[in-house]
């Protein structure tokens, strides 16, 4: 409220947190003040019964927070132990991440990270391996942190960090003989199985990554089985025929060659429609020959050498068709994919849409139903009617075929949003592709491209460029498999070519690439970063755009720790993570002694509370102390005690004494050496 005796209204005082650093509030303080006055209240009821330890727990389901170690005022116990523990719960389909912002624990002292909610308990962190910044991630929505002290009084510190991220199923396995593709790993995603010529989908064909407290797909792997050459199916209502094994595992009839035989039986009553999803055979070894009966006697609706394949597909005349497929052992059917479904004189057929989705008027699809279509993003309508209709009482049937989804080999884009596919997606792409997709926007807009599936060749290579047309700014190139990430233009407008190479002998099947793309609002800039603790920054502009750099300088006493140094880059992401300023604790090397030596202890560096002795050689003597030791400060780096000493020469054996010596004696001993000679001299000459 308002002071009356002062119409200037009052600045919030601050007080900073002895334990982190942060400045805070008196308001703020205060609530920290109560959770201390909780904390108090049980170590009051501990004092009364020594049974109980002093507890300190807290419930978070916040999407971001922070959790810290006990204040020094709640945990002054005359009793041991403290233990501390931090529940958090954030919704279902998201994980937990946390940041290691600071830990510094004793050896009485013990920090656990455990996931709940999954299959059982999972140990995700502990303090022996515990580091400041160090990331964990948890599998599930729920994680305790438990944290328990032996010591009576100066307890550890930590600073946890967490946020939530989005949980996602793990990768499918693809299935021997078969794959799977996927449209998102994330809840709501689904993945589609498949299995290669001769093999058919014993189990669910599609499943989906169910939203749950740790998100897991809705039905396990499929297996992809041998498909037998031929056989009788019975009661049939909808169902598959695809292309046999090789003739080494088949039944054989006139010797090499490969001969296989379906009989499809429906209900009494019932016609059969026989869908061609795929079909390839080799045109001079393979021939594959449909009958409206129930033998290689009846009429024939479809003969591969003499007739096209059907669009709409084909029609029974009762309730039997007859297939007989024969193939030459050298050239097996490179692919076979027959769909059939069963209906009555009422009804028309079970529509099949691959890629895509229909809605019906009528899910018995009675006459005069109508049906659309639309195919998945990503997909384009190629052939047939978005809508049909069933007609005709006297033979019911569709009055056009289904349309065809397909993933084309580029293509102009001008919607908001959307999805750009390999060509043939779900399928390998082919060889000798060159593709090219151009992004439309909005011109205010940027377009941000989530490229969630990225399985090409080493050989191949997906390029983004900013702009219009291949002249522009390259902001991205790829080749080979990636795990998703995400690419934002510097404009409104984006185009990405595929290249896959024609000459290549070694071609492999690969699986391709999923792209969504959206526009966002422009943002020209690099994230804003935090200020660096004990340090500053220095900006070569006064925003973080394109090509700024950010030079980073600790305060005396700290030393950085990693790039100090980092660049705003083309795609808006720093080129490394900001450094951090680490206390220095350790003194300078003193150096060494000359005419003399030292001994270090500890002898591993000159850590705080390092001593260094010195000693002289003989003859000198010491100028200075005999030994040294490193002492911390609250500010600056660690400092020695004193100066390093220096070894003089002692009084005894000074220089000038001893050369004044030498010059005495030879004065004495060369006028005696000279008379000797010259007696010598003048004897050897009187004797001769």
């Amino acid at each position: 409220a308002p002071d009356p005796t002062n119409p200037r209204p009052k600045k919030p005082l601050i007080h900073k947190n002895p334990l982190t650093g942060e400045n805070m509030s008196w308001e703020k303080m205060n609530l920290r003040s109560v959770r201390c006055i909780s904390q108090q209240f049980i170590f009051v009821f501990s004092c009364l019964s020594p049974l109980f330890t002093v507890q300190c727990n807290a419930t978070l389901s916040a999407m971001e927070d922070v959790v810290e170690s006990p204040d020094p005022a709640s945990s002054s116990s005359s009793f041991a132990p403290l233990e501390c523990t931090y529940s958090i719960t954030v919704y279902a389909g998201y994980g937990v991440e946390i940041q290691v912002r600071k830990v510094n624990l004793s050896k009485e002292e013990s920090l656990t990270i455990m996931g709940y909610g999954g299959t059982g308990p999972e140990l995700l962190a502990n303090e022996t391996l515990m580091r400041q910044g160090q990331v964990i991630r948890s599998t599930t929505n729920q994680v305790y942190i438990h944290y328990r002290s032996l010591r009576q009084t100066n307890h550890g510190m930590f600073s946890l960090h967490y946020q939530a991220f989005l949980l996602s199923c793990p990768f499918p396995l693809s299935p021997e003989g078969g794959g799977v593709t996927v449209t998102d790993i994330h809840p709501g995603g689904q993945a589609h199985f498949h299995c290669d010529p001769g093999f058919q989908v014993r189990g669910h064909e599609v499943a989906t990554c169910v939203n749950t407290t740790q998100p897991h797909w809705s039905t396990p792997e499929p297996r992809c089985v041998a498909v037998s050459c031929g056989g009788w199916i019975r009661n049939a209502t909808v169902g598959r025929i695809l292309s046999p094994p090789p003739p080494s595992v088949s039944n054989h009839s006139n010797g090499n060659n490969l001969s296989c035989h379906w009989l499809i039986e429906a209900k009494e009553g019932h016609r059969l429609h026989l869908h061609f999803e795929r079909i390839a055979l080799d045109e001079d070894d393979d021939k594959l020959i449909v009958r409206s009966g129930n033998s290689s006697l009846s009429p024939p609706l479809f003969d591969s050498d003499m007739d096209d394949v059907p669009e709409r597909g084909l029609l029974s005349e009762s309730s039997t068709l007859y297939l007989e497929l024969t193939a030459d052992s050298s050239s097996i059917p490179l692919l076979l994919a027959l769909r059939y479904e069963a209906f009555d004189d009422e009804h028309c057929w079970e529509p099949y849409m691959a890629h895509g989705n229909f809605s019906s008027s009528d899910i018995t699809y009675q006459l005069g139903t109508t049906v659309s279509f639309t195919c998945s993003p990503g997909f384009v309508m190629e052939q047939g009617s978005g809508t049909i209709e069933c007609v005709d009482p006297s033979n019911p049937h569709w009055n056009d075929s289904e349309p065809v989804c397909k993933a084309l080999c580029g293509g102009e884009l001008t919607d908001p949003s959307g999805t750009i596919l390999s060509p043939d997606w779900p399928q390998s792409y082919s060889k000798g592709q060159d593709c090219v997709w151009q992004i439309h926007g909005n011109e205010e807009k940027r377009i941000e491209l989530d490229v969630q599936i990225l399985n090409i060749r080493h050989t191949d290579v997906l390029t983004i460029y900013d702009g219009r047309d291949l002249t522009s700014h390259v902001i991205g190139q790829y080749l080979g498999s990636r795990e998703r990430f995400q690419v934002l233009s510097g404009g409104s407008e984006v185009t990405i070519q595929f290249q896959s190479e024609a000459d290549d002998s070694s071609f492999i099947l690969s699986q391709g690439f999923l792209i969504h793309y959206r526009e966002v609002e422009p943002n020209d800039t690099c994230p804003t970063l935090p200020q660096i603790e004990f340090g500053w920054i220095s900006s070569s502009h006064s925003s973080p755009v394109r090509g700024s750099v950010l030079t980073y300088q600790c305060q005396p006493g700290y030393d950085i720790s990693g790039s100090d140094i980092i660049t705003c880059q083309w795609d808006l992401s720093w080129s490394s993570s900001p450094p951090t300023c680490v206390k220095v604790q350790q003194c300078p090397d003193p150096g060494e002694v000359v005419n003399g030596a030292r001994s270090v202890r500890p002898e591993a560096g000159f850590a705080v509370g390092t001593v260094v002795r010195f000693s002289c050689n003989q003859g000198y003597q010491l100028e200075g102390p005999s030994q040294i030791s490193c002492h911390g400060r609250d500010t600056g780096t660690p400092k020695w005690s004193d100066r390093s000493p220096k070894c003089v020469l002692s009084q005894s054996f000074e220089p000038s004494h001893q050369i004044l010596s030498e010059n005495i004696a030879l004065a004495i001993i060369l006028p005696i050496i000279l008379v000797i000679l010259l007696i010598g001299g003048i004897y050897m000459y009187y004797t001769k």
